[in-house]
């Protein structure tokens, strides 16, 4: 196999698009976001990436909190609205027919129709050039029912998460093993 050698860049892909919440219950704002991860077990620990510039980066250094709601594929439409609109001069929640609900721990909201939604709470936040990490700690986890195994896990089957990469959104494909298979063989 031949390979090319491409400029550094953001190869790392597919992530997971997420429609993140914050600022007050009374005016919230949503953003979608694909630079985020888990960045620690112990505390359970996200990070977010948004440029200095955008409504959402304000919002949440002042209010130092949001919630990470995980949209479904049915989702997709405002999930690509949420990213490509300002908060600053439009409703994300009347533009789109999403639902602001009551989070549990933080005071923003979540979003109703996301199967489920990961509050935070921000430790820090580092500059890193074009945007901004925000560290947050989890504080909440809500989930529907109806996206649980047996076990109580979110099932990704049932929860039909969307992944973002090469500036397209994508649905999972097909299980292919469980952590750990390889030891057990």
């Amino acid at each position: 196999m031949t390979k090319i050698t491409l400029k550094p860049g953001t190869y790392l892909y597919p992530i997971p698009a997420a429609l993140i919440t914050c600022g007050p219950p009374e005016k919230p704002n949503i953003i979608t976001l694909a630079w985020m991860g888990t960045v620690c077990s112990e505390p359970p620990m996200l990070g977010i990436s948004i440029r200095p510039s955008r409504h959402s980066s304000g919002l949440i250094k002042q209010y130092g909190e949001f919630a990470v709601n995980l949209p479904t594929e049915d989702l997709v439409r405002a999930t690509d609205y949420c990213g490509v609109v300002s908060g600053q001069k439009v409703d994300k929640f009347a533009a789109t027919g999403l639902t602001a609900a009551t989070a549990k721990v933080i005071h923003s909201v979540v979003i109703a129709e996301c199967p489920v939604n990961i509050e935070c709470k921000v430790t820090q936040v580092l500059s890193l050039g074009s945007h901004d990490l925000f560290l947050g700690q989890v504080v909440a986890v809500q989930a529907d029912e109806s996206v649980l195994s047996e076990k109580g896990e979110i099932d990704l089957t049932k929860a039909r998460p969307l992944a973002y990469g090469g500036h397209r959104y994508w649905s999972l494909g097909q299980l292919l093993a469980i952590h750990g298979y390889s030891a057990k063989e």
